[in-house]
């Protein structure tokens, strides 16, 4: 680690580093002690023309959430009143984390460019969940994202799901943490724990504080100031490069450009299919049903307005992570003659990116404090985040949903201020367990693709078969529970017990200062493994998904389906609208097209 410890945070990078924590506690005590809202729930809330039927009324009254009271639907949902670019921001901080900084550019420089076809993934699904997913929300005006199961197919169903978000983001919040912990330790030296507790008590403090609009409002700067860290980082890093022609031409020549790999084994970690239908399958789920972008979708006005933040977000991270890329090949470019895992330089894939800014840019002052913020303003944006949508999850699903409570206004506030304080703790806590794993892009997405594939496959359901009903619902979502689990936790153990090769294309020693000799790879026969351990993180989430759609509408089919004709065509996606019976859309009257031309923004 000498040529590590040669470089560590100047007086200028600490001032940097600092600026940004203090600008995030700043922004919770602006939004939660000083900016208080003056508007009543008339002036912050457009009404809807009055009309004589009573069941249209009661139907949209039903629709109306609040959280009890006036003051909760200000903190969780800033009373439906953002603006766009703001919630734009923090859609893409919701899913740009530390993970996906420092994992994506080590998968680069491990695995090669296909990974980079993930920003075609990206793209598609922006345009899949502005069409198909966000108009059913809108127009039903949710909450919780898990409120639709309740209203589509029964509220057991809506429990489970929530309670699956809740162990979801439980395992991610340490990830979003550690990561941006080894980072700062590799450049500064403080102790990975003492970083820890600074990052989860700066984000509970202002998280608490300040509600969705300082986490909201927060974000938007946080994530530019990630963008400008990593352009500043690939600018520089391209200057020090000795041009494009180099760049490229050392990465073909050490095997890391490939874009053609079109090999259909489901065992090849990246190829055209498993990046392009697994990153599909993957992003969408996610960003189509999960509380934490629902919740934002869901601040704005109308569906015009929840479409352009989905524009945005979708060019704008398809955008960040082509340039984590771009970096991933820069890391390559300058370590192709002497692997720093191998050198003895960092003891993670994932110290990479840190190892690279200190090593390249890290002599110019203020560069690596700019790149330290931004992973912290990543990991705070995605953590504080994660807390705030549970922390709604469990008023809203889990103790007035699944308990049929009702607390009082103060009782809600106590619920939802300690649940954050709890969930601070838990993530402090999990961070320990994390320290005795690698490989942190993989994992993530195993382990998230159980819960995330599974609750995916239950809204595509509702939404997209009309026939779905209870049973089928119950018993896909089992299914495809335990199949994505099995796969996950297997593969995993199998990877533990050495039962799998690695993928890992060849790295060089031969410039290393010091006598470094690269270890003896061990072959293993992997055809003795269980074929469903061998697949590609890629096709878990897909997998999953799949078993639910599939095993769901064929049981529905032969267990009393749905009848279309009483269906709410409210609750099937907009897509499907001209198939359903025209029997579905008697009574809908001019109260319903008053709310549709308030949700596409109309005068």
């Amino acid at each position: 680690m000498e040529v590590a410890e040669s470089y560590r945070f100047g007086s200028v990078d600490y001032i940097v580093f600092l600026g940004m924590i203090v600008l995030s506690t700043g922004t919770g005590i602006y939004f939660g002690c000083i900016k208080k809202s003056k508007k009543s729930i008339d002036d912050v809330e457009p009404t809807l023309p009055t009309t004589t039927s009573t069941t249209t009324t009661s139907s949209m009254e039903t629709r109306k959430h609040d959280f009890g009271s006036e003051k909760m639907s200000e903190y969780l949902l800033g009373s439906r009143q953002l603006k766009v670019f703001p919630v734009a921001m923090s859609l893409i901080a919701s899913y740009v984390s530390g993970v996906t900084i420092l994992g994506t550019t080590s998968e680069i420089y491990n695995f090669g460019t296909q990974y980079w076809f993930i920003a075609i993934a990206i793209i598609l699904q922006g345009i899949a969940v502005s069409y198909i997913y966000i108009p059913v929300f809108a127009t039903l005006q949710v909450g919780s994202s898990y409120e639709y199961l309740e209203m589509r197919f029964h509220s057991v169903i809506r429990s489970i799901a929530s309670f699956m978000f809740i162990l979801d983001e439980i395992l991610f919040l340490p990830f979003v943490v550690y990561v941006p912990a080894i980072a700062l330790n590799q450049v500064s030296g403080i102790n990975l724990h003492v970083i820890s507790a600074v990052i989860v008590i700066v984000c509970v403090f202002y998280t608490f504080v300040g509600g969705i609009k300082a986490v909201v409002h927060t974000d938007a700067w946080q994530t530019l100031v990630m963008f400008l860290s990593v352009l500043a980082v690939a600018a520089l890093g391209t200057y020090y490069a000795n041009g494009w022609d180099k760049l490229f031409g050392d990465a073909a020549k050490g095997g890391r450009l490939i874009f053609s790999n079109t090999n259909p084994s489901p065992y090849v970690r990246h190829t055209v299919w498993s990046v392009l239908i697994g990153g599909f399958s993957y992003w969408t789920s996610f960003n189509a049903v999960n509380q934490t972008m629902v919740q934002r979708y869901m601040s704005l006005p109308s569906l015009k307005q929840a479409r352009a933040s989905m524009a945005i977000f979708t060019i704008g991270v398809a955008a960040f992570v082509s340039v984590c890329c771009y970096v991933g090949l820069l890391i390559f470019e300058m370590y192709q003659d002497c692997d720093p895992l191998s050198a003895g330089l960092i003891t993670h894939d994932d110290q990479l990116l840190p190892l690279y800014v200190v090593q390249s840019v890290g002599h110019i002052p203020g560069i690596a404090g700019l790149f330290i913020a931004g992973i912290f303003g990543a990991a705070l944006s995605s953590l504080s985040v994660v807390l705030n949508s549970t922390s709604l999850v469990i008023l809203e699903d889990i103790v007035r949903g699944c308990f049929k409570m009702r607390p009082s206004e103060r009782a809600s506030t106590v619920l939802v201020k300690t649940s954050i304080i709890v969930l601070g703790v838990v993530a402090l806590s999990l961070v320990l367990v994390l320290e005795q794993l690698s490989g942190i892009l993989s994992i993530c997405t195993s382990m998230t693709a159980i819960a995330a594939g599974t609750t995916f496959g239950l809204f595509t359901l509702g939404m997209l078969v009309p026939w779905a009903n209870n049973i089928g619902t119950a018993v896909g979502g089992i299914a495809g529970a335990l199949l994505a689990g099995w796969i996950s936790f297997g593969t995993q153990i199998t990877i533990a017990a050495g039962g799998l090769n690695s993928q890992k294309l060849p790295v060089s020693v031969e410039s290393c200062a010091a006598n470094v000799t690269l270890p003896d790879s061990v072959w293993v026969d992997e055809e003795q493994v269980f074929p469903l351990y061998r697949l590609s993180y890629h096709w878990i989430n897909p997998i999953g998904v799949a078993t639910v759609i599939v095993v769901g509408a064929i049981v529905s089919l032969f267990t009393k389906p749905t009848e279309l004709k009483s269906l709410d065509p409210d609750l099937i996606s907009p897509v499907l609208h001209r198939c359903l019976p025209k029997e579905c859309f008697v009574g809908r009257n001019h109260h319903a097209q008053a709310q549709t031309n308030l949700l596409n923004g109309q005068s």
